[in-house]
Formats: C-alpha cells, structure tokens, sequence
C-alpha cells in the first residue's frame, strides 16, 4: 500500500511553535491533510514523551487511526540541524543517555543543543539504532550546507537520509553528485497541527504495513515512491535577499555589499545559490532509484489567492472546510473530480485548483525569510 509520511514535526516544547499542540490535534490535522505517518517531534523532550505514551500500546502509537514514528531534531555545537527516527522508546532513551552530558538543554527544549559535532552524533545515533541525517539541509541558518560543503566529509560516513527542506527539491540535490545514492526525504518541519502546515511537504512511500520495520525498510530501500512538497520558489530562503527588508540580490551584488542591505539589515545567501555553489552539474542528474518529486501548495493559499485575500482569513478558513467535507486537503489538490469541486465551492476557487493541476501557477520567489506569493494565470 501507498502511505503519506510527515515526519518532522514539534510540540509546543520547541520555540516558535503552537502551545496547544498534542498528539490528537496532530491527528485531526493529519487526517483532514491526507496523511496516514507522522513523526511525533521532540520525543526526547519527557513532558512531551509523556503525551506520547498517552497514545502507546507497546511500541504502536496510534491516534484517531493517524500512526506516529519517535521523531527529534537536535543542533550540534556548530548550528547544524540533524532529524532522527526512533524505532522505540528505548532507542529513544539509549540515545538520550549517551548525548545528555553534551546538553544543558535536552531536558527543557523540543529541539536541544548537543555539544557534539555531527559525526559524533551520528555515532551515537547508529549505536542507539536510530535513523539520521540533516534537517533542511540547504537552509542558510542552521543547516549542514549553510556552513560545510560535504555531507559525506561532515558525517565521516553517509547518513541514512537526506531532507531538503522547503526551499529545494530533487531537481535542486541531484545537481549534487554525492547525494546520488542518498534518499531524499520531505518534511513538513510543521510548528502547528494546522492542515496549512502539517503535511505541506510530505513522502508517498510503499508499505506492507505500517510498522517501524516497514518505514525503515522503505526509507533505506527505494521505498519510497514519491517526494512531495513546495516548488522551491515557494521557499522562504530559495532566492539571495535581506533579512529584515526582503529585497533580493544577485549573489555576486551581495559579496560587493558585503551582505549588508542598503537598509543595513542582513543579507542572506538564498538556496539556489548555495546549490549553484556546490554543483557537480549544470543540470540535475537523477539516479535511477530517485522517485519522482510533485509540487504541492497548500489549499487555503489557492484559495486566498483566488479570493484576492489572506490564506487566513475568515472567508478562506470557510470555503476551506466545505471543499474539506468531499475528501482530504491532498485528495481537494490532486484526484476528486473537479465537476464535484464545483458543486461545493465557487466558480474562481474551483478554477484556481484547476490552474494549479494544469502548471498555470507562477510563484514569485522567496528569500530572506519571507515565503514566496503564487499568481494564478
């Protein structure tokens, strides 16, 4: 069977993030996204560990039918992000053991700072059976491609995986030939259980059953059959830009500006960039057994967008719901037959998700921070 994976999520232990998140919001969330696997987050953090077990029969967490993978992301000591996949409490802990003398935090922070560099923590991950590999590798605040140019000489060895992040895609990692025979993994990094968030990038992998055994086995394994997530434009780091102003730059502008805005704030080097900077090739160069990566945008921003308002708004969150109640936000975006669409919703939203199945969708990009804007044609 087909199964949709988020597995990168936090709980309200983790800054920036929604304090009334539990694992039954997730759920609710997940269902109305069309996700079947989500990673808990922060399943290191023991107040948020407690809220998992609420939902634990051994080593199944299940929630309104929504299945849950132990999921964490830690800081190394030179800022960058890694995920692990747990396949247990117990791995949970073993790793936690073993790290917790490196951080001051691992108790109070969803998302702690371990002293450690990504080798060692690798390591420790391996030991403890866990799956690793870096968070929104190409993101230029806390990622591994934000300060080193390899991640085979990062780690010492290959991880288990690799997550693009927001801001890039298969076409954008497999212009880099040592990722060729790491998997790509596409998650959500999601701070709220909110459909808008939850699930807005998402893997498609091939399943037995849903079982720890199973997920690993297809992450590992060419198991995965699709990659799912923002069109890289969409990103808020894609494009060079100031961080407090937005303004873009060319990349060989900003080394005049010495990365500093004409309004004196932050410049910040955007991901296309970056991967220009690392590129084997001019084009990207796809292995065999890399699946296929489809764009996705959120539904309440084609919404927002055909309506000539915020994706938050009150009329939005409306007409969201009622397209809601003849299948799931992915099932709305991809496959319900857009004659039944019409009958549920008004003329320019039904022609909005048309436009987005069609490719008639522009997105002017992001950088610096701000999420790129799409413009329906």
């Amino acid at each position: 069977m087909l199964v949709n994976a988020d597995f990168h999520i936090h709980s309200p232990f983790s800054g920036g993030t929604s304090d009334k998140i539990d694992l039954k919001r997730i759920a609710d969330g997940a269902k109305k996204k069309g996700l079947h696997v989500v990673g808990t987050g922060d399943c290191l953090h023991p107040a948020w560990q407690r809220e998992i077990k609420k939902y634990a029969t051994g080593d199944v967490i299940e929630a309104d039918g929504i299945h849950f993978v132990l999921s964490a992301e830690v800081e190394d000591k030179n800022r960058v992000h890694h995920l692990l996949l747990f396949p247990d409490f117990y791995a949970a802990d073993d790793f936690k053991e073993r790290v917790k003398k490196y951080s001051s935090n691992i108790n109070e922070d969803g998302r702690p700072k371990i002293m450690l560099d990504g080798a060692e923590i690798l390591q420790m991950a391996k030991e403890a059976n866990a799956l690793i590999g870096p968070a929104h590798a190409f993101t230029p605040w806390t990622s591994l491609y934000a300060y080193f140019d390899s991640v085979l000489d990062y780690y010492g060895k290959k991880p288990d995986f690799i997550e693009l992040g927001l801001s890039a895609d298969s076409d954008y990692a497999d212009r880099i030939k040592e990722l060729h025979d790491i998997p790509f993994l596409t998650n959500s990094d999601a701070h709220s259980y909110s459909p808008h968030r939850l699930g807005r990038e998402f893997n498609r992998i091939k399943l037995n059953e849903i079982t720890w055994d199973e997920i690993r086995k297809a992450i590992l394994n060419n198991g995965i059959a699709l990659n799912v997530g923002f069109p890289p434009e969409k990103g808020k780091y894609n494009r060079t830009a100031c961080t407090s102003c937005y303004r873009q730059y060319k990349k060989e502008e900003a080394e005049k500006m010495r990365w500093r805005c004409h309004c004196n704030g932050i410049i910040k080097k955007g991901v296309k960039d970056r991967v220009d900077e690392l590129a084997s090739y001019q084009h990207a160069v796809h292995p065999e057994s890399r699946p296929k990566y489809l764009h996705l945008i959120p539904l309440a921003e084609i919404i927002g967008e055909a309506l000539g308002t915020d994706s938050k708004a009150s009329i939005v969150i409306r007409r969201w719901k009622e397209l809601t109640q003849i299948g799931n936000e992915i099932e709305i975006l991809l496959d319900v037959d857009i004659k039944k669409i019409r009958k549920v919703a008004p003329s320019a939203i039904a022609d909005a998700i048309e436009a987005f199945r069609e490719g008639r969708i522009e997105i002017l990009p992001g950088g610096g921070g701000k999420y790129g804007e799409i413009v329906i044609k």
